[in-house]
This record gives structure tokens, C-alpha cells and sequence, in this order.
């Protein structure tokens, strides 16, 4: 009996150490691509995007309570 219990202990740990690298992995990749992105300026460039046009979407026509 004793047996099995180290050995699950021993297999829950391992499982636990391979948890905690893969977690790290993945906190540092996402935390490097948002960087890499951020410093891409998220994809605007020279202030053209997006492209809003603001007479597009006046509302003319509409009756203000005043």
C-alpha cells in the first residue's frame, strides 16, 4: 500500500512540475506577442486606420426634444 502512495506521489508531482513549465511557457509567450504587437503599433499605421468617416454616420434628419 505504501508503495502505490509514493508512487502517486511521485506521478502527481511530476504532473504538477509539468503544469507549473507549461503554465510559465504560455505567460511568457502570450506576455511576448502582446509586446511584439504593441510595439507594431497594433497594426495602425500613419493614424489611417480605421478609417472613419463621420459624415457617413451623422445623424441628419433626426428630431432632438430640447
Amino acid at each position: 500500500m505504501d508503495k502505490v502512495r509514493t508512487d502517486a506521489q511521485k506521478q502527481a508531482e511530476a504532473a504538477y512540475d509539468g503544469f507549473i513549465l507549461w503554465s510559465k511557457r504560455t505567460t511568457y509567450a502570450s506576455i511576448a506577442f502582446l509586446f511584439i504587437v504593441a510595439i507594431c503599433n497594433f497594426g495602425v499605421e500613419d493614424n489611417t486606420y480605421p478609417g472613419y468617416n463621420g459624415e457617413q454616420y451623422s445623424p441628419t434628419g433626426l428630431s432632438v426634444k430640447k
